[in-house]
């Protein structure tokens, strides 16, 4: 018999699987570059997200932040990735913590959060009140960092007008805000069994590697125009 933990795995998967990899935001490419590092030191890239970035049940080497360094440190770039990811934490709770994440300096925030509200079904609008008072407060910085908001799908049991209108909200913020987009960041790996640990939403190491291939064409250019 299927557990109820694991129909909640198979939902999130049918989901998931399938979704588009080409949608655009108007001024995807655009926004500012990150601050340039001082001369000898590293910009900080900070990744700010869920059990997706922590990367639950894995080595923290083989969670995408740590695949994005090492792609760094290929391009012969001067930052330094920092996972900030939280295992079940909501937008709510990323923005009780942003405040203190932006204490020290930060060239690039990477914004990967809303996985645990489309899980639990809570309101679509508190989810991007959330994401747009992250940005609010790091764009209040006096050395605002340059931000790369990352999309998330829901869940289908909750019903079409929800999925569609949870979607929604990172192409609006993004399009609204002038923000590069990750339209999707398990693109290719939700709902592929040999990518997915055996509660069909947390990724394996592989997973992590192809979703540190997504994030990473977007993020390159971006640090690319600071060097």
């Amino acid at each position: 018999m299927i557990s109820r933990y694991e129909w909640r795995g198979v939902l999130v998967a049918l989901a998931l699987a399938g979704c588009g990899a080409d949608e655009r935001v108007p001024g995807a490419d655009s926004g500012p570059p990150p601050a340039r590092p001082v001369e000898g030191d590293r910009g900080r890239v900070v990744f700010l997200g869920t059990s997706l970035t922590a990367g639950l049940g894995l080595d923290p080497a083989q969670a995408y932040p740590a695949l994005v360094q090492q792609k760094i440190d290929s391009a012969g770039l001067p930052y330094e990735a920092v996972n900030a990811g939280v295992s079940g934490e909501t937008s709510a709770g990323a923005r009780r913590r942003i405040d203190w994440l932006l204490r020290e300096p930060v060239s690039v925030l990477v914004i990967e959060t809303g996985a645990n509200d489309g899980l639990r079904g809570l309101e679509v609008d508190s989810l991007r009140a959330n994401i747009q008072a992250i940005i609010d407060e790091a764009r209040r910085l006096s050395q605002p960092p340059a931000i790369i908001l990352v999309g998330m799908r829901a869940p289908p049991n909750l019903g079409f007008g929800y999925t569609r209108r949870f979607q929604e909200v990172y192409r609006d913020l993004a399009a609204k805000n002038d923000l590069p987009l990750v339209p999707f960041l398990l693109e290719g790996v939700a709902g592929v069994s040999s990518l997915n640990q055996a509660d069909m939403i947390h990724p394996t190491a592989e997973g992590q590697r192809r979703m540190a291939e997504v994030v990473w064409k977007v993020l390159e250019p971006v640090l690319r125009r600071a060097a």
